[in-house]
């Protein structure tokens, strides 16, 4: 489980592994996980280098200014990494 926080006072994340399970369908709900990060500019670089398929190249958001890149795993499933300042300058 990863949090930032207590589980009964935070948001949890629970990453696990189905045994047996070969094939999971799109369409359950699942849209993307957002992670948070220091430079969506290195960020991008690394997915690059790593031979990853970017979606959205890094930069900001029309009307909200905040930064982001998006990719997509090898089976599709989409992460979007979010500037951290900008992100916590959206909370104020």
């Amino acid at each position: 489980m990863l949090s930032y926080g207590p589980e009964e006072k935070s948001t949890v994340i629970e990453l696990t592994h189905n045994y047996g399970v070969t094939k999971y369908e799109k369409g359950n709900g699942y849209a993307q996980v957002a992670i948070g990060t220091d430079d969506v500019y290195k960020t991008a670089e690394v997915i690059h280098e790593a031979g990853g398929k970017i979606t959205r190249e890094p930069g900001p958001l029309p009307g909200i200014n905040t930064k982001i890149v998006a990719c997509v795993d090898p089976d599709g499933w989409k992460t979007v990494f979010v500037d951290n300042k900008d992100f916590l300058r959206e909370l104020e």
